[in-house]
């Protein structure tokens, strides 16, 4: 009965962590290329983190959805959601977040430091009318906004290149740039 109880208390210090939900907060403090400061909140039950920037009227959220597989960042100033695929490999693991933010907050975000990955998006310029189909936390995140889809590009592009874009650095870890015509008005 003793070993039961000592096994289930042992495993349950071990599993907390895997479970819980968590925040993580980040300052930059340099502040060059106008990132303002960023915040992850991590909802292991549902399989979804969430990454706010809030920098003024250039704020931003980004929802990662690990049970669908999809993503969407929320412009404030453009009043409008774009739902894309979720690079697994490039978007780190739920649990893994927390560590590797640590991380790069340690190494630095100069040139000394390994600058995090890029990804480039072309935006659809029709807009969705089914937000359900990426799930319940994306559909709740977009609900009476235009929502967009867009999908991944490899390598730079002329046309691309040609086009309004949006660049997010998303915590030292992604460089993500979505370009499309909606983002021009």
């Amino acid at each position: 009965m003793k070993f039961t109880i000592f096994f289930a208390g042992l495993l349950g210090v071990f599993l907390a962590p895997a479970l819980a939900d968590y925040n993580i907060n980040i300052n930059d403090d340099n502040n060059n290329a106008g990132s303002g400061q960023q915040s992850v909140s991590v909802n292991n039950q549902h399989r979804v983190a969430n990454v706010d920037n809030n920098n003024g009227w250039d704020s931003w959220n980004v929802l990662w959805d690990y049970e669908t597989g999809f993503a969407v960042i929320r412009l404030f100033a453009k009043k409008q959601c774009i739902v894309h695929r979720m690079n697994k490999g490039a978007v780190p693991p739920i649990h893994a977040l927390d560590a590797l933010v640590k991380e790069k907050k340690l190494q630095g975000k100069g040139p000394g430091g390994q600058p995090p990955r890029g990804l480039m998006y072309s935006i659809n310029p029709n807009s969705v009318n089914d937000l359900n189909k990426y799930g319940k936390s994306i559909a709740n995140m977009c609900k009476n906004i235009p929502t967009y889809t867009a999908e991944e590009t490899q390598g730079a592009s002329l046309f691309l290149s040609s086009r309004k874009c949006l660049n997010a650095n998303i915590l030292w870890i992604l460089q993500v740039s979505f370009c499309g015509r909606t983002l021009e008005n």
